[in-house]
């Protein structure tokens, strides 16, 4: 059945085994995001030293998640020569890993033989999808929920292959 998403937070706190979230675009224009950004096109680099300069809500809700024993990977599609964006993701992406999350690397090139679901999703403990929508100039638009086992198994089929050929961010290099 497909709904409109609860909230993330009531998503991930019913999880129990495993959150898995696959990224295809190359840009994401968040507005709450917007001054970090600018920042990190000023100059401004996370302090690994300084937690406290960095750590934010979603790493809380990713260190309290992995520490109940819920396994999160993030696969994150890319062209390359990458896009503006993707330097200033991958930037940050070390607080992630501090938090718990797995996040690995795919050159989109390396995917062209992956059967991929046309949006950006979170697959929880196998059963449970939520999709995220997006403008073309990557504006968050919504998202919706289905525990259809169909769509469970095509966004479950589709990550596995993903994390098959994904590299660790401490390998990967822009």
């Amino acid at each position: 059945m497909w709904q409109t998403a609860p909230p993330f937070g009531e998503l991930i706190a019913g999880c129990r085994r495993s959150a898995v979230h696959l990224e295809m675009r190359d840009h994401y224009d968040d507005p709450d995001e917007a001054p970090r950004v600018a920042a990190w096109k000023a100059g401004h680099r996370p302090d690994p030293a300084n937690r406290e300069s960095w750590w934010r809500p979603w790493l809380d809700l990713v260190a309290e998640t992995v520490a109940r024993g819920v396994e999160i990977r993030r696969a994150r599609i890319v062209s390359e020569p990458v896009s503006d964006y993707t330097p200033y993701l991958y930037d940050g992406t070390f607080t992630n890993v501090v938090a718990g999350e797995q996040i690995r690397w795919l050159p989109r090139r390396q995917a062209a033989d992956i059967a991929l679901p046309g949006n950006d999703f979170w697959l929880f403990d196998d059963r449970l999808v939520r999709f995220g929508y997006f403008s073309g100039e990557g504006l968050y638009l919504g998202d919706d929920v289905t525990d259809e086992p169909a769509v469970a198994k095509l966004c479950a089929d589709a990550f596995e292959a993903v994390w098959m050929r994904v590299v660790p961010h401490e390998d990967y290099r822009i």
